[in-house]
């Protein structure tokens, strides 16, 4: 696939932007504080929206860096492996029994029962509650130093899978040490140890030798993090950086075959239709924006063949989903929309995005809509998107990042009581669906009850899948041991080096 002229010549215009932008020094030569091991130098594209805090967006960028871990972590069939926990069992319908590995946090204090139900205990309390946890109430007791009760105020048959969530990453007593904070500096359990963070900028990690999975390869990471995608990219190409998250698609062609891997995610770009506030409270507006949108050409046109076209929530990479996806029901009729004003926003942390913001632009001042365009970094958007400040909002989303279970995610993004509810979407019959789903145990009847619950979300028209997204990540040749997987929770392990 050839890249578009014009794009090519810009990409090579702007190689200099990341010239200097890791430390000098930062290259072979240079090893880790603890001795041994090329540190790693990673252009990240998303800034912390919450200081690194792991009940949001910030908890990939913490198991992707490879600072924390939860109780359990999940394997490439997507279900629950050991982590943290070396074994559970269930006890009950609400019980579940959690047998600890020795290891340690990074501030050198034992991993105990305890400890570890102390820090559930803070995610169960946050507000907003990790995705995980939305509509869930946890509690958690040491039974002894290696054991763990986690009990659930209802029957929840995925807790195995939830605890994987980064948003439930185990820290130490240090982290919680100011009052309404967590702050993940020196508290973590994973094979790297987070030294410093200079705000949205930068952050420091030096390998922790005391990791229970053994010594990591690399001495250390010295992370950019760098919205522009243009610029993460330059940085691979000029050897500034050794990894690069998130190359766009328009560049990705500018790279040497073997520096680009391509990562089937189950990511779908989405527009959310604000149903809470403003002119999209109307169901025949949102009926009448979503029959304008068309999505044949955003997978083959602005995605340049690296993504497919919208299906439902869940994509083609969620391969039990393919082809059993139901059809919406109770859709509104569609209204003519004579010149309603609507707001549509989006984020350029991934570049595709302001593109596919600006093609929807031009679909629906076809149908007769005004729009006005708002394009932020995303740190600066989510709040007021969560406030309901935009009547539309392009979001990409993983949909199994937050526990791997298809139900978690309807029930954190499309319920009342949501806790990244940025669809806004309150309705009681979806509800109703999403709560059957998540009471069924049997994992073959709970994807069933996934896809029913898929179709009512689809019929409120809050939302329209656009595409199913493949991530292309910029890996030097000199790079070996990247860890990249379809629920994009991870990027840097053990055995990562260079």
């Amino acid at each position: 696939m050839s890249l578009p002229r014009p794009r090519l010549l810009a990409a090579l215009l702007l190689t200099p932007l990341l010239a200097g932008c890791f430390a000098p020094g930062a290259g072979a030569d240079r090893v880790g504080g603890t001795g041994g091991g090329a540190r790693l130098r990673v252009a990240l594209a998303f800034p912390p929206a919450e200081r690194l805090s792991p009940y949001g967006a910030d908890g990939t960028i913490l198991t992707r860096l490879g600072v924390t871990e939860g109780l359990t972590a999940l394997d490439g069939d997507g279900a629950a492996a050991p982590a943290l926990a070396t074994s559970w069992r269930q006890e009950g319908d609400r019980s579940w029994l959690f047998t600890l590995r020795e290891a340690t946090f990074h501030d050198g204090t034992d991993v105990t029962a305890r400890a570890v139900a102390a820090s559930l205990a803070r995610a169960a309390a946050a507000r907003p509650a990790p995705a995980a946890l939305s509509g869930v109430e946890l509690t958690a007791r040491a039974v002894d130093a290696r054991r763990l009760r986690v009990t659930t105020g209802r029957p929840d048959p995925i807790l195995p899978l939830r605890l994987s969530s980064p948003g439930l990453a185990v820290l130490s007593a240090t982290a919680y040490a100011r009052k309404g904070a967590v702050d993940p500096v020196g508290s973590g359990t994973g094979p790297f140890v987070l030294k410093k963070v200079n705000g949205t900028v930068s952050a420091t990690l030096d390998r922790y030798d005391g990791y229970w999975g053994g010594r990591a390869r690399a001495g250390g990471i010295d992370v950019r993090f760098v919205a522009d995608g243009t610029a993460r990219t330059n940085a691979l190409r000029s050897g500034d950086a050794d990894l690069a998250e998130a190359v766009p698609v328009a560049q990705a062609a500018t790279l040497a075959p073997g520096t680009r891997r391509e990562t089937a995610t189950t990511r779908t770009t989405s527009l959310l239709l604000n149903s809470r506030s403003g002119p999209l409270r109307d169901a025949g507006l949102r009926a009448a924006a979503r029959a304008a949108v068309d999505t044949s050409g955003l997978a083959r046109g602005v995605y340049e063949g690296h993504a497919d076209r919208g299906a439902g929530i869940y994509g083609p990479a969620v391969t039990w989903a393919e082809g059993k996806h139901l059809k919406p029901a109770g859709r509104a009729a569609a209204r003519r929309p004579d010149g309603t004003v609507v707001t549509l926003a989006t984020y350029d942390n991934r570049p595709e995005l302001p593109e596919v913001a600006q093609v929807l632009k031009q679909q629906l001042e076809k149908a007769g809509f005004r729009v006005k365009l708002v394009v932020r970094e995303y740190g600066r958007l989510e709040g007021d998107a969560l406030d309901g400040k935009f009547d539309a909002f392009v979001l990409a989303r993983n949909s199994l990042v937050d526990t791997g279970d298809p139900v978690a995610v309807l029930a954190s993004d499309y319920t009342c009581d949501g806790g990244y509810n940025l669809a806004l979407l309150c309705d009681r019959a979806v509800d109703r669906a999403v709560a059957a789903a998540e009471r069924t145990a049997d994992p073959a009847g709970r994807r069933t009850a996934a896809l029913r619950a898929e179709a009512a979300i689809l019929g409120t028209d809050t939302v329209v899948p656009l595409v199913h997204q493949r991530v292309v990540t910029g890996v030097s040749g000199t790079v070996e041991g990247v860890r990249l997987d379809p629920y994009e929770r991870t990027l840097v392990g053990t055995g990562t080096r260079r």
